[in-house]
């Protein structure tokens, strides 16, 4: 029998012909778009004033000072800065190489810096606190990207994840509420997932249903029936069976009082924590462990596997059901961590903003992180923004989060591709 090296390629022969580079012009178009932004609010309707931006909490090792931006003229080199970036991208695509991912990194904090600066001219920005309400909102949106791309990379597209997260919320608020401890609901939020997933791998890789559609089913039949259940069971017995127990705040010695990236990272509750653990556990495991080559061959040839070996069905299903268990600690967030007692329809959609970021991150843990970290800074913008009275319209500002969610998804992520066999059943042959 003869194999074949993953390095080997094929003699080339008389009717090849050269690939041809697909240019994509989305990206360089995005940054135009934040570009003529930016001109048309930080220079024709510029604001005077000073914004101050305050690093330093008390009990930090040492004082950082404020630091305090003028407005016009801050707005007048953020609008420089951004149109060199813009012209970097046109010729970038124009000589079809691709734009670096630190290119638009720096481009969106230097936006994000100089919309600050103008929507709080006059006005002190507690910048730890900022980022600190940022990460938090962040964190379920973490744990269903995470679940989203296992969940994709092996095959299932998984609409599924607002229902996970809400069904990880109701169970561990109830089961928490029951046992008096916290622990004892994470543990429940993480079956609730599993549970939900099981419906999702059933129905799309048993009987080969669609997967989109089986999702959207699922996520209104879990907010029905938590809805239902709430009013019917947790609303009437609230002081036994929805009393918000939390997990309390871990300050990790000395580390806790690094100024600004102290409060943000080490003084949090263990479902935070875990948030960390699981972006590195499924970075590496998905592309450094058999168990992830295993997968992202699923997703991409299942066929392919099948013939070496791989049994498909099996893969697909116990993965989705490993992802639903990560979307039920997302879900655990909220009731653990983040408000305590559960509430009809808490999850507000974060489950569709988790889905976003799996996009936007192109599929990769890490990526799909950062993209979850975007979301929660622009929905925690509105917060702080509303909290220092900032003329900008309150609709817009509650809008915000699902504009920068269309931005990424239609506008910025240019050419992407996903796993070639997510959402397509397969049928052993």
């Amino acid at each position: 029998m003869s194999t074949l090296s993953p390095t080997a390629t094929p003699a080339s022969s008389p009717t090849d012909r050269p690939v041809e580079t697909t240019r994509s012009w989305k990206l360089p178009i995005g940054y135009a778009v934040f570009t003529v932004l930016a001109v048309v609010f930080f220079i024709l309707l510029q604001r005077a004033g000073t914004t101050t931006f305050r690093l330093a909490n008390p009990g930090d090792f040492f004082a950082l000072p404020n630091v305090p931006l003028p407005a016009a003229a801050t707005g007048i080199v953020v609008v420089l800065l951004l149109a060199i970036a813009t012209v970097y991208a046109f010729v970038e695509v124009r000589a079809s190489r691709s734009v670096p991912l630190w290119v638009t990194s720096v481009f969106a904090i230097v936006f994000v810096i100089g919309f600050l600066t103008w929507a709080a001219a006059g006005a002190t920005i507690p910048l730890p606190g900022l980022l600190v309400g940022a990460l938090g909102l962040s964190v379920p949106l973490v744990f269903g990207a995470l679940g989203g791309v296992i969940s994709e990379r092996v095959g299932v597209v998984n609409i599924a994840i607002e229902g996970q997260f809400l069904a990880g919320a109701f169970t561990s608020a109830l089961i928490a509420s029951i046992s008096g401890s916290p622990w004892v609901g994470l543990v429940g939020a993480l079956v609730a997932g599993v549970l939900v997933s099981f419906v999702l791998a059933a129905f799309s890789i048993k009987y080969l249903v669609d997967q989109v559609i089986v999702g959207v089913v699922i996520n209104a039949f879990i907010s029905g029936l938590t809805g239902f259940l709430y009013s019917q069971v947790l609303s009437p017995n609230e002081e036994s069976l929805n009393v918000g127990i939390r997990f309390p705040k871990i300050e990790i010695p000395l580390l806790h009082q690094i100024p600004v990236i102290g409060p943000i990272f080490f003084e949090q509750t263990v479902v935070v924590y875990l948030a960390y653990v699981a972006v590195a556990v499924v970075t590496f495991a998905l592309f450094k462990t058999r168990w992830g080559l295993r997968l992202r061959a699923v997703g991409e040839h299942p066929q392919a596997a099948d013939t070496v070996g791989i049994n498909v069905t099996s893969t697909r299903f116990w993965n989705v059901s490993l992802a639903g268990a990560i979307a039920g600690l997302g879900g655990a967030y909220f009731t653990l961590d983040a408000v305590g007692p559960f509430t009809k329809d808490m999850t507000a959609g974060a489950g569709y903003i988790a889905l976003a970021a799996v996009i936007f991150g192109r599929w990769d843990p890490i990526r799909a992180t950062l993209a979850a970290l975007l979301f929660g800074f622009a929905s925690n913008l509105q917060n702080t923004l509303g909290a220092i009275n900032s003329p900008v319209p309150s609709e817009f500002l509650l809008m915000l989060p699902y504009v920068v969610t269309i931005f990424a998804v239609a506008g910025l992520v240019g050419q992407s591709r996903g796993p070639a066999a997510s959402g397509k059943p397969y049928i052993k042959s």
